[in-house]
């Protein structure tokens, strides 16, 4: 296989992962097994993709790379690249306010779930996917383990109280709006590609991103070419260098159709 010089990147969840029948549509597997021939596959996502919920889809699509929780972890194949794990006094004050204020927040690590107000993620859960049998644990215990970001299960009149006591931290809604990422201004998923970039010697302008939330903002933005999903939310389609179609009508596929990148378009036009 010759040298891959470019990169295309994808947001997993409604963006790769239809939550509707919580698969990856047959046309998006079809479409990056032949992508992979002349780019580099990276998912980029607000998940960990090591965690028990996560590994399934991450062992299905082999990417060469992969952009953890908004960029605080990077890895190429098992080697961790980067990894920023969250001040543990930041963390105490996003715990003990969203605890007095009954707001659900927290992460998953390994097959263990750490959420103040669980009922907010149970209820989530039901209307999305059903039953996902979480193992829930005192989130205070997050004080004695590493982590990197957060999630918050709710509206988004939540964000905005959050976004008051916390203006050092950004919330980006997911695409559905009933919950968002809880991140350090300063993590991405684009400083996450560029950590990729650097480490494999390719240029930024030699990489696609597609995303369909606001955690995809950023990476949109720094890619040579950035996609949103039809499904996508209105904030980051507008943003977008091109919107395909929704993630249930071969959003995938139809986007590298459309750009021609069954073959490397970088190649053509050099």
């Amino acid at each position: 296989m010759p040298e891959r010089k470019s990169i295309i990147s994808f947001d997993l969840d409604m963006t790769l992962l239809d939550h509707a029948i919580y698969q990856i549509p047959e046309s998006a597997l079809e479409a990056v097994e032949r992508l992979r021939k002349h780019h580099k596959i990276v998912i980029a996502s607000g998940r960990d993709m090591d965690n028990h919920y996560s590994i399934q889809f991450k062992e299905q699509l082999k990417p060469d790379g992969i952009i953890h929780m908004n960029g605080t972890k990077v890895t190429v194949d098992s080697q961790l690249i980067y990894n920023h794990i969250m001040p543990k006094e930041l963390l105490k004050e996003l715990l003990c306010f969203s605890s007095e204020n009954g707001l659900s927040i927290g992460v998953t690590i390994g097959d263990l779930d750490y959420y103040t107000s669980p009922e907010a993620v149970i209820a989530h859960d039901k209307k999305r996917w059903g039953d996902m049998n979480r193992q829930f644990q005192d989130p205070f215990h997050l004080l004695e383990l590493p982590v990197r970001t957060l999630a918050y299960i709710g509206n988004e009149e939540g964000v905005k109280c959050l976004e008051k006591r916390f203006p050092n931290v950004k919330f980006p809604m997911f695409a559905g709006k009933a919950g968002a990422d809880v991140v350090e201004q300063e993590a991405s998923k684009a400083e996450g590609l560029k950590r990729l970039c650097a480490y494999w010697g390719i240029s930024v302008k030699n990489t696609v991103a597609f995303g369909d939330s606001m955690n995809d903002l950023e990476i949109l933005k720094a890619a040579g070419i950035g996609i949103a999903m039809g499904n996508g939310i209105w904030e980051l389609r507008k943003e977008a260098d091109y919107v395909t179609s929704k993630i249930d009508e071969d959003g995938i596929w139809r986007a590298c159709q459309h750009f021609n990148w069954f073959i490397d378009i970088w190649e053509k036009q050099s």
